[in-house]
């Protein structure tokens, strides 16, 4: 083992030869259980709950110089059994989650490109996704400038289904093209930060393709967080205008508004609302859609921990209006129990009813350090849905609805190696 670790230590070290040079490894195993009794979607009659462990596994470089930073990225997810125990090839394998370089031209001013995480804000609309396993990186290139408290990035993307001799075509479930600008500042008590964003889906015409093409939706926005003392506040004001990618015409808005106050050092309290636009009846008509879509944002975060909107589903429905009020209370520095009570109703008309109302979310997750990089989180959520909730899911069967989990994250740092603090470590 000493001379695994000594061979270990020797190769890292070989790739770090600059003065200004700083490398760190670390790792990440994550497996989680989970069961579903109506997760995502009201649970059927005549069907057995889900019960299984997923797990992500990582392994990060990061290398540090004066004028470039260089990350890798490696990911597996799987679930446990989904591979023979005595398989002769993994059908799942190694990933790429996230492969970049950052070249800084001045201090101020770089380009980071590759496989990266996009992440602004607090991930309304641009997020990591990181309660999934796979979660979610986007091959871009960032023009990135910082200075006196001012950040502004230019993003561009383009995506392939491969290197091909003619055609642009894109068959694959992602966006044919983007193109963004993130401004944000920060004063005293108040971050600002604004957002455009220019998407581009690819139209496939099976029938004509000479109809074939990318067609264009703009979102504009701002985020803005504001401290009166200890009371924090914290807004999410997004329009998005242009064409979907039926070609309909969108016109569609996301307000939100939250406050998060710190009652002691254990307790912590938090009221907030979000709505986002629909289309009656949940589907456009006349060729204009008013349904609001929070594109890449970490939406596991927002409107309740179930995943009943926006996490692969609700896109173009009724919209969505979340009342919300959060607890949280510290037992101690290692152990923290948060509960979340969510209100849904619809923002738009539901076919069928006269009411509004899609139901009540309860979220507990109770988490706790064991010690530096070990950290077990438990989590217990309950749905009581409305009519409108049966009507907008197609689920008459009244059946209760609940899921729970329990995850165990692992996420050491395995090297580091930094000559200006004379601090090589290997562990």
């Amino acid at each position: 083992m000493k001379f695994l670790k000594k061979s270990i230590l020797f190769i890292l070290l070989a790739f770090a030869t600059n003065t200004y040079a700083q490398l760190t490894v670390d790792a990440q195993i994550r497996p989680r259980f989970e069961y579903r009794h109506g997760y995502k979607t009201l649970f059927p009659d005549n069907t057995d709950p889900a019960a299984f462990v997923s797990q992500r596994t990582r392994l990060n470089f990061g290398y540090k110089m004066e004028k470039l930073n260089f990350y890798l990225g490696i990911q597996d997810v799987r679930v446990w059994g989904d591979v023979p125990q005595l398989n002769t090839e993994d059908e799942n394998g190694l990933g790429l989650h996230q492969a970049w370089a950052e070249v800084f031209f001045t201090p101020e001013f770089s380009l980071k490109a590759g496989r990266q995480e996009i992440i602004y804000d607090d991930q309304r609309f641009f997020g990591s996704v990181g309660w999934a396993q796979q979660a979610r990186s986007h091959d871009a290139a960032i023009l990135k400038f910082q200075k006196n408290g001012l950040k502004a990035d230019l993003g561009i993307a383009y995506n392939q289904d491969k290197e091909a001799l003619t055609g642009n075509l894109l068959t694959t479930n992602t966006y044919k093209s983007l193109q963004y600008v993130w401004l944000h500042k920060d004063f005293k008590d108040l971050s600002a930060s604004l957002l455009f964003l220019n998407n581009g889906l690819q139209y496939i015409d099976d029938q004509n393709p000479d109809n074939d093409e990318t067609r264009f939706s703009q979102t504009v926005g701002t985020h803005l967080k504001h401290k009166i003392n200890k009371l924090k506040l914290s807004s999410n004001l997004y329009y998005q205008f242009g064409s979907d990618k039926a070609d309909n015409s969108i016109s569609a808005y996301l307000v939100s508004l939250d406050a998060n106050y710190p009652v002691s050092n254990k307790i912590g309290i938090g009221l907030g609302g979000e709505l986002q636009s629909g289309n009656d009846n949940g589907a456009p008509s006349d060729g204009d859609n008013n349904a609001f879509t929070p594109l890449y944002g970490t939406n596991h975060k927002f409107n309740g921990f179930m995943d009943y909107f926006y996490v692969g589903n609700h896109v173009n429905n009724v919209g969505l209006l979340d009342l919300h009020a959060k607890a949280s209370y510290a037992f101690n520095p290692k152990s923290k129990l948060k509960l979340a009570l969510h209100y849904f109703s619809a923002a738009a008309d539901i076919s069928g009813t006269n009411s509004k109302e899609l139901g009540t979310e309860i979220d507990l997750v109770y988490s706790y350090s064991m010690m530096e990089s070990v950290n077990i989180m438990a989590g217990y959520s309950h749905m009581f849905p409305s009519m409108g909730m049966e009507i907008v899911k197609n689920n008459f069967d009244d059946n209760s609805n609940n899921w729970a989990w329990i995850m165990l994250t692992v996420d050491p740092v395995l090297f580091k190696w930094n000559p200006k603090k004379d601090d090589t470590t290997i562990n």
